[in-house]
């Protein structure tokens, strides 16, 4: 087994795996951010659930968090070893001729979403760590905010013109990754050619419904904050 991760097709296989891994996260992550924006009381709960629970806590969130290293190491990895094998072929062909540009650049909207990765955490995962596993305090309660403090903090967040800007230009990019990432994935696990047409549409959906979600979602509580 070790022997086949070793391989082209063994990495192939593991980076679609990790890209199927994040996606999901990607789409439950959306779908509890936008209850911020229909209820907030909703929100809140949810969030005081996920936060909570230890099975996501103690379980999921490090494999979460093993899944985005991985995924970007084994990117960096891929795109390196593909850069160096095109390097004859790109002296005879033109690149571009048979390739797209989202494909050509993977690495780049890659590290542009790896930097998006490193402020969200400085943004939220770290102060819940430094809250609940350093402050010890798992209330999900703030002085001087009534209820849980989710909803709160998330707006607080979004007040910075500046952050807002920087998390619109991430989706962006993400967006433009997923585009290539999304139907490059199911090509690795063996998709036929006959599903290529079908996996693009939902790939093209997908890639473009989700950042939108999140750059609305930003958009929103920047100028709805309440005061």
């Amino acid at each position: 087994m070790s022997g086949f991760f070793k391989s082209s097709i063994g990495r192939k296989v593991a980076m679609a795996l990790s890209a199927f891994f994040l996606m999901f996260f990607l789409l439950q992550h959306f779908a509890i951010n936008i209850l911020s924006v229909f209820s907030p009381d909703i929100f809140n709960e949810v969030s005081h659930f996920m936060g909570t629970n230890p099975l996501i806590q103690y379980g999921l969130q490090p494999v979460l968090l093993f899944g985005v290293i991985f995924h970007f190491v084994m990117g960096f990895v891929l795109e390196l070893k593909n850069r160096n094998a095109r390097k004859i072929s790109y002296a005879k062909n033109k690149g571009s001729a048979n390739s797209t540009w989202m494909s050509r650049n993977m690495i780049w909207s890659g590290l542009v979403i790896l930097a998006f990765f490193i402020l969200h955490f400085i943004d939220f995962w770290f102060p819940e760590i430094n809250t609940k596993f350093i402050q010890g305090d798992w209330s999900g309660l703030h002085e001087g905010v009534d209820g849980y403090r989710y909803f709160h903090e998330l707006q607080e967040k979004f007040l910075n013109p500046v952050r807002v800007g920087a998390y619109v230009i991430a989706f962006v990019f993400l967006a433009l990754h997923l585009l290539h990432g999304f139907t490059s994935a199911f090509q690795s696990m063996g998709a036929t050619a006959g599903r290529k047409k079908i996996l693009q549409n939902i790939g093209i959906a997908y890639s473009i419904i989700l950042p939108l979600g999140f750059i609305f979602i930003a958009l929103y509580h920047h100028f709805n904050h309440i005061h």
